[in-house]
């Protein structure tokens, strides 16, 4: 199985580098060079060290598995985002980015920050509520006992 997906994916590579490299593809390879290096940079001095930092700041926290798949799905929302975000002035098919992409995207963020807020606020007010029924049925239950207590000692005298 291995054997086939790694074939698979050498197949794979080498068709997206026949269309990279082949007619209709890039005029200047350097230019696909520069822009790799420039990704390995990227993430290795900026990317990968923040994550990394971000993780040691959020392992102390009791919450870290919610606030780490808000900022997972935030990070990606944000990198399927940035080429609309980052192209410069109007496109020249006003059909091609018709909607406004920065807002559509801020307001995506925002779902995700409330989802995460109501993913750690929720079970916390759930678990207030079922204490508090729990301390009330225990009441009761006492009460109920002691009632009981009560009143056999009221048919044995």
């Amino acid at each position: 199985m291995r054997f086939a997906a790694g074939a698979a994916g050498v197949g794979l590579m080498g068709y997206g580098a026949w269309l990279l490299f082949g007619d209709g593809g890039v005029r200047d390879p350097w230019d696909v060079v520069i822009w790799l290096a420039g990704a390995v940079l990227l993430h290795d001095g900026l990317i990968a060290p923040a994550v990394l930092a971000v993780g040691l700041l959020l392992a102390a926290l009791p919450a870290r598995g919610v606030l780490r798949a808000a900022l997972v799905v935030c990070g990606a929302l944000t990198l399927i985002a940035l080429p609309p975000l980052l192209r410069p002035g109007a496109p020249t098919n006003p059909t091609a980015l018709p909607l406004d992409y920065l807002r559509n995207w801020l307001l995506t963020l925002a779902v995700v920050v409330a989802l995460a807020a109501a993913a750690l606020l929720l079970p916390r007010a759930g678990r207030t509520l079922s204490d508090r029924r729990a301390r009330r049925r225990a009441r009761r239950d006492a009460k109920a006992r002691e009632d009981a207590d009560g009143a056999d000692t009221d048919a044995g005298a």
